[in-house]
Formats: C-alpha cells, structure tokens, sequence
C-alpha cells in the first residue's frame, strides 16, 4: 500500500487499548475506529444504562473528529452496533440530536452478542475532509 497514512490521536477520547489507531486518514477521510463509552478522564466505562453509553461514544467520536478540525456534519457513514436492539430508539435520539443536518449520513445499526468490556454499544464512523 503506497498512500500515506496519518494517524490521528487526541486526549479527549480513550486511548487505543490494542493495535489500532483512534483514527487514520487516508485520501482525504477520516476513519474513525469503534468507539465504546470509555471517560477518557477516567479510563472508566461510564455507567447509568444506554443513555449515558450512547452520549459517551457520540462525545468519544466527536472528540476524534475534532482532533481533525472535523465535525458530526463531515461524517458520511456511519456504524453503530447494539447489545439491545430494543435501546435503538434512545440511541436514533441522541444521534438525531447529534446528526441534526439537511443531509444525514449513510448509518447501519447492527445488534450484536457481545461487545468490548461488556459495553452495549459502540459506534465507528467515516468523515470526508474538505
């Protein structure tokens, strides 16, 4: 692979706990890696339900956006996947608040049996950088 990598890395988000970057861009995108309800102050995973995890992980992707002088607005795709399928409406608020443009981006929301640390959700995503 011949194209330049860039990674991107921010206080303001847990830091990787393997081998990955928090983001890397790559031909003018962002990707940004799964992202779980880590407090980044407190390496803790926050606790209070779905809600306080799904504003967890909007606040960790956005914190690696931003890391890219990138917003929610820049984000063209989008990945979320559930413990509960039955959270999926708290969750489609939150981010409708947090995606609250003309032109949504691409999304899949998948339910899954387990996830990193026992969260119940974690979201990925994919920003265009103009």
């Amino acid at each position: 692979m011949n194209k330049s990598l860039d990674k991107v890395e921010t206080n303001y988000a847990p830091k990787a706990a393997g081998p990955y970057s928090q983001g890397i861009v790559v031909d003018n995108f962002l990707y940004v890696s799964g992202q779980i309800p880590i407090n980044p102050e407190t390496g803790n995973m926050v606790d209070g339900g779905i809600k306080n995890q799904a504003t967890q992980v909007l606040k960790n992707v956005e914190a690696v956006l931003n890391a890219k002088n990138l917003s929610f607005g820049s984000v063209v795709k989008s990945e979320i996947f559930l413990i509960n399928m039955q959270d999926f409406v708290i969750v489609n608020e939150l981010y409708a608040k947090a995606f609250n443009f003309d032109v949504k981006p691409a999304r899949q929301v998948v339910g899954v049996a387990s996830l990193p640390l026992n969260s119940l959700i974690e979201m990925s995503c994919i920003a265009a950088i103009s």
